[in-house]
């Protein structure tokens, strides 16, 4: 797990840099109210921002506790000029098989509608189409979470399936969303994502 957290990615003026248990409490100051948590997750009884904060602490360790090789969470904090923008998580489960991975990511408001939402996810997608050898990418999202699926559809996703997601105390319409290789390919062949320290972890994310 440890050169893991060496992993980083560069994409114009972002830098995509893995997340370590010294930026949770950063993340967690930073994280917006309107991102959705791992309801899964215990939190913290009485206080709002407690219960969140308490959430992400949970989540990144069940991440690093349960990643294994060729099925893993990589988070990575997205930075410019060294401030916070968000976290971009790119995750994957028996990937020498299925070659198939999935992402998920949030921004501050103030980055919101600037393209960057999009430019962190052509990062982690380059990881994992130019040099993880993956042959599909996975998304999803709430139906009513237009700024999600517009980034997935401006990239090049197709359409995948609706299904049914408890939301809170009722359920509601998640849509999914699916990028094949080829794709990738077509659109967004020789994308200049800088990659560094990806050789010492390699054989254990594509195991």
């Amino acid at each position: 797990m440890q050169p893991l957290l060496h992993l980083q990615l560069t994409v114009d003026e972002l830098t995509l840099r893995a997340t370590t248990e010294a930026d949770l409490p950063a993340l967690a100051a930073t994280l917006p109210d309107d991102v959705e948590l791992n309801p899964a997750l215990p939190g913290a009884d009485g206080d709002a921002r407690l219960d969140r904060t308490a959430r992400v602490y949970q989540q990144y360790w069940r991440n690093r506790a349960d990643s294994r090789p060729g099925s893993w969470t990589l988070p990575f904090v997205v930075l410019r000029d060294g401030r916070i923008l968000g976290e971009q998580t790119l995750e994957a489960d028996d990937f020498g098989r299925l070659r198939t991975v999935e992402t998920a990511s949030w921004l501050v408001s103030g980055a919101r509608g600037k393209g960057i939402g999009k430019r962190m996810r052509l990062a982690v997608l380059s990881l994992a189409f130019d040099h993880l050898g993956a042959v599909v990418a996975e998304t999803e999202a709430w139906h009513h979470n237009t700024a999600s699926l517009g980034v997935s559809r401006s990239l090049g996703y197709l359409p995948n399936g609706v299904y049914r997601h408890l939301d809170g105390d009722g359920a509601d319409d998640m849509i999914r969303m699916r990028m094949p290789v080829e794709t990738w390919r077509q659109h967004h062949g020789g994308l200049g994502v800088e990659i560094d320290g990806l050789a010492e972890c390699l054989e254990w994310l594509t195991a």
